[in-house]
């Protein structure tokens, strides 16, 4: 290895594992301050906090891995072509691919290795987290219990005013409600003095029992007349046990691991063979439900023997060779076997649709162990060529840019993720999407980095722009105007307004007046400067003005409450489709507000658009209704092109009416 790989690999190397060991710090805290609840005030052994960090650090590494090598790469290559190294290095015709060569097979060395990682490691601190969390439970059932407020466990809600021993198990002031499966609300409390947890690392089965205390029940009848009357159970006992499954136990965070993690615990052998058992059961369920439908048609009951044939004397509907009664049972039989029907079908339904989602979830369990491994080398290339464009190391503005990349790389995932998921589109792309996103931004990068250019050509994107934003409200001059209308700048504008005067009184020439008017207007001086000035400038002019203003004012008002009700539109789809009603529903709202703000304003600004034009003799431009309709949908484009029209109708008629 030569001496410049050397060091370009060991300056990268002391920034990687300096930033990896910071970010996996924060993000152990964040986990940590998750599972506080868990933890804090529980009397938890140093070692089963220690493992229980342990256990939880190797998921972090998909999270923690991209993020290191973009803000390392972008620091380091930064740095070099801050302190002149990479100008010192292309002098000796040393070019950016030749000194990222070390770089570049580290990385896919590490790219390889966190595929192993996520491939055995990962799968192993899921499986031991889980189960972790899963002992903790049985060996210190009070862990799932705070004091002085009410905790749920499974169906029963449970409050206690002190815990004490060693375990916490000894129970004081017990009140639990209750929940029953069958009706919402609590219709079942009980009330005890003392209460004990027990239970046995060898068994699944956590006992609370519960000591001189009071059982009340509210009876709920069918009837509600008899429900008037408030009729309940109530009974005193001394001691009372309840059994407590530990999966239960854990529902609000085991059993969501339990189903949305245990993908997360298989290699890449067993997704493979789960996601081919997935995808038989899932045939075998479509082809159950099938039979189940076509047996309830009673087809193959039917005798198959006889012969049918077409009723030559009677063309009317078969029912009516029914009685009423007959015609009645037949109706109200084909209802019913509809309805039957539709309801195994909406069963069916249910259970299909949360296989579809367990098996997307397997696939993009399996896709994700490929994807980092390929994120590493692509956000490498990206961050690399980026550091040396933007010529700054250190911790500021590279961190901001690589939180910022990082942030859309990351939510891109999660957002494409989420969607394939629910089978809105193949699981496979929702893995691979964000990783694809950023491949073409890496090749961009590589090559501007390489030929030395800027990150982007602003000006060609920027002076188009400003050309399409601006109003023409200039008149267009051909090369020896230009040069009339430069000479005039020297021109005091006692001057200009003589000149003027003096193409109007003899009637000669107009275009040195205009290129004189030109340049007054250019001036920024109002048209009331110019009455003061001598100039003769119409009512009509003036009143012309402040409408061109009004419409300017409405019309950018319709412009951003069009924009802000799209946004809010986008993303209410957004958080709709990643299961936030509320927040969709309020944005929801909120972007009909956008939108009514809009068709007000822009039906004002089409008013004040006519008024212009018929102020300045120019009725036959005037917005026709159904048009205006019609072009709602298009507001953006049709505001650029009716901003600078109108500023170069009226700068036309400046130039015409002014003498």
């Amino acid at each position: 290895m030569k001496i410049l790989d050397r060091y370009i690999l060991i300056t990268f190397l002391k920034t990687f594992f300096s930033v990896l060991i910071i970010f996996m710090f924060i993000f152990v805290l964040q986990g940590v301050w998750l599972y506080i609840s868990e933890l804090a005030g529980k009397d938890l052994d140093i070692s089963v906090t220690a493992k229980f960090i342990l256990y939880y650090m190797p998921k972090l590494i998909p999270l923690v891995v991209p993020l290191t090598i973009l803000l390392s790469s972008i620091m380091v290559f930064g740095n070099f072509a801050e302190n002149y190294e990479f100008a010192a290095m292309k002098s000796t015709g040393i070019s950016l691919q030749r000194a990222m060569r070390s770089l570049s097979v580290f990385i896919v060395a590490l790219g390889i290795a966190c595929f192993f990682f996520a491939n055995n490691v990962i799968p192993w601190g899921e499986y031991n987290f889980y189960n972790l969390r899963r002992n903790i439970a049985k060996v210190k059932p009070a862990l799932a219990i705070a004091e002085g407020q009410f905790n749920e466990i499974g169906n029963i809600n449970i409050k206690v005013d002190k815990k004490s021993g060693d375990r916490g198990q000894f129970l004081d002031g017990v009140i639990i409600h209750d929940k029953s499966s069958v009706r919402t609300g609590n219709y079942k409390v009980i009330v005890s003095e003392k209460g004990e947890l027990k239970s046995s690392p060898d068994s699944n089965v956590l006992q609370l029992e519960l000591i001189n205390g009071n059982y009340y029940e509210e009876i709920i009848n069918r009837d509600t007349r008899k429900n008037t009357n408030k009729p309940h159970a109530k009974s005193y006992f001394d001691s009372y046990i309840i059994n407590v499954d530990l999966e239960i136990l854990n529902s609000e965070d085991l059993d969501e691991k339990n189903y949305k993690g245990r993908h997360n615990m298989q290699t890449t052998n067993q997704l493979l063979y789960s996601i081919d058992s997935l995808k038989f059961q899932r045939k075998e369920d479509f082809n159950t439900l099938s039979k189940t439908l076509f047996n309830r048609t009673t087809y193959n009951t039917l005798n198959s023997n006889i012969d049918i044939k077409k009723d030559t004397l009677f063309e009317g509907n078969i029912l009516d060779l029914f009685s009423n009664r007959e015609r009645s049972q037949i109706v109200n039989l084909a209802i019913n076997s509809a309805n039957s029907t539709r309801q195994i079908i909406d069963s069916n339904k249910k259970n299909l649709e949360t296989r579809a989602i367990w098996l997307n979830k397997h696939i993009i369990a399996l896709q994700d162990k490929f994807v980092l491994a390929f994120a590493c080398i692509i956000l490498f290339f990206v961050g690399a060529p980026l550091g040396a464009l933007i010529r700054k190391g250190g911790l500021g503005l590279p961190i901001v840019i690589a939180i910022v990349l990082f942030l859309t790389y990351h939510f891109f995932g999660i957002f494409a993720k989420n969607s394939a998921e629910k089978g809105s589109f193949s699981p496979i792309i929702g893995s691979w999407l964000s990783t694809a996103i950023m491949f073409p931004l890496s090749i961009y990068l590589t090559t501007r980095a390489t030929n030395d250019k800027g990150v982007f050509q602003f000006d060609a994107l920027i002076v188009p722009l400003k050309r399409l934003f601006t109003a023409k409200n200039k008149l267009q001059l051909s090369e020896s105007d230009t040069k009339s209308y430069n000479y005039y700048k020297q021109y005091s504008i006692k001057e200009l307004v003589t000149i003027i005067k003096k193409q109007d009184n003899f009637d000669l020439d107009k275009k040195p007046k205009e290129i004189a008017l030109h340049n007054l207007l250019n001036r920024n001086i109002s048209l009331e400067g110019l009455q003061k000035e001598g100039l003769e400038v119409s009512d009509t002019l003036i009143n012309g003005k402040r409408l061109l203003k009004d419409y300017k004012d409405y019309s950018k008002t319709s412009l951003v409450s069009y924009c802000i009700g799209a946004i809010l539109l986008g993303l209410h789809f957004i958080l709709k489709n990643n299961k936030l009603p509320e927040i969709a529903e309020a944005s929801l709202n909120l972007c009909l507000v956008a939108f009514l703000f809009f068709i007000i304003y822009a039906i004002v600004d089409a008013i004040v658009y006519s008024k212009f034009y018929k102020n300045i003799d120019q009725i036959n431009k005037r917005i026709n209704p159904i048009i205006l309709i019609l072009t709602l949908p298009l507001y953006p484009l049709k505001y650029i092109i009716l901003r600078s029209k109108i500023g170069q109708d009226f700068y036309q008629s400046c130039t015409q009416n002014i003498k």
